[in-house]
């Protein structure tokens, strides 16, 4: 790869690197040709974007780029793979999923929403973070949830109401 190629490449990456807001850092050495197929059709279908990077090139990308990484140039050993997602748990779930049938892949670090996760036993931790879909759902139901008290609890008081009414007039 002459210097121009990497230079390219590591444009390319500090861009990825700074429109995503979820990247995560994973180990997929030792998985089998159709092993791979499988999570890279998995990751397409779960809207992540999957690729295989040199950890020099990511490094320098880490660098070059706006965002505060903190300790994950640290982890670029070995094989690492980048997983991009726009929904913080999305990478976290399909890892997951994978790993009932296979031991790998194996979760170095993940940078999600400003926040540094090192390490393979963040991973349920990161499989619990809700989306921001779910998170508006909630606020939205707790919301909710107290005019809907309030209009029960008239209508309920109406009703009542009415049927103290009809008893007292039928009392006399």
């Amino acid at each position: 790869m002459t210097r121009e190629e990497k230079a390219t490449v590591i444009q390319d990456l500090t861009a990825q690197l700074a429109d995503s807001p979820t990247i995560y850092l994973a180990d997929i050495s030792g998985l089998n040709a159709t092993a791979t197929s499988d999570l890279r059709r998995a990751c397409f279908k779960a809207n992540v974007k999957l690729a295989v990077v040199k950890n020099t090139l990511l490094a320098k990308a880490m660098e070059a780029s706006d965002k505060e990484f903190g300790e994950l140039p640290e982890v670029l050993k070995g094989n690492t793979s980048l997983m991009f997602s726009e929904i913080g748990n999305a990478p976290a779930k399909l890892i997951k999923n994978f790993r009932k049938k296979s031991d790998k892949p194996l979760l170095k670090g993940a940078f999600v929403e400003e926040a540094i996760y090192i390490g393979d036993e963040n991973l349920d931790a990161l499989v619990s973070i809700k989306s921001k879909e779910e998170m508006i759902g909630e606020i939205i139901g707790l919301l909710q949830s107290p005019a809907k008290n309030v209009i029960s609890g008239l209508k309920s008081g109406g009703g009542k109401l009415a049927g103290i009414l009809k008893t007292l007039s039928e009392r006399e």
